[in-house]
């Protein structure tokens, strides 16, 4: 199968366990699941309902706040954002409302209002969501294509860090991710993109559109 980000044929295998292969793409480097292993929406939407994602836990909004305060420092008074992938239990978009921003919600299981899809924004975030992407060249770019121009995408995905380390990494245990991005892959898209490209600590990325 083609690269599910960049479409390259020039794809490798990367790893094998008992429940699932690996492949990784040799242009853009994303390492991903091949389709015969997806689990259905509805096998998906149960593992979701096991997170405790909740608007009240500190906790929770202490993890969401390594990509709520860098991106509020970089965003004008009052802008208009999407959070993308908002969960069961928006929190994000709450965090970013008590700053003086007007944020919309889009989540395919718990807010799939595809209207709002047709808006534009100053930004938009998606927390924990790339690594859940089916097709993600074409929802990417569906994202790029909403922002304005200075238009911010924060992201948070843990990053794939080489081969040598991957079948120890606790992330490819959770069968609902499915897409693992690296540094290199976010410089490429980056440079697809012709954006402006930021790593911030471990597990944070930001792309502005130029």
């Amino acid at each position: 199968m083609p690269c599910p980000l960049c479409e390259s044929k020039e794809i490798v295998d990367y790893y094998s366990n008992k429940r699932r292969d690996f492949l990784q793409c040799g242009f853009c480097n994303l390492v991903f699941v091949p389709n015969k292993f997806h689990l259905t929406p509805d096998e998906e939407l149960k593992r979701y309902e096991l997170h405790q994602n909740n608007p009240e836990d500190e906790g929770y909004k202490e993890f969401l706040s390594r990509l709520a305060i860098p991106l509020q420092k970089r965003l004008k008074a009052k802008s208009n954002g999407l959070d993308f992938g908002s969960g069961p239990g928006p929190t994000l978009s709450k965090m970013l409302e008590d700053k003086g921003h007007t944020v919309e919600i889009y989540d395919y299981f718990y807010a799939n209002d595809k209207e709002v899809l047709r808006k534009r924004f100053d930004f938009i975030t998606a927390t924990e969501v790339f690594e859940h992407l089916r097709n993600p060249g074409q929802e990417i770019k569906m994202l790029w294509e909403l922002l304005n121009p200075g238009g911010i995408l924060g992201i948070m995905t843990k990053l794939a860090i080489d081969q040598q380390a991957f079948p120890k990494w606790h992330y490819i245990t959770d069968r609902t991710h499915i897409c693992f991005f690296s540094e290199k892959t976010f410089m490429w898209l980056s440079n697809k993109l012709k954006a402006r490209l930021e790593f911030i600590g471990s597990d944070v990325i930001m792309l502005t559109k130029c």
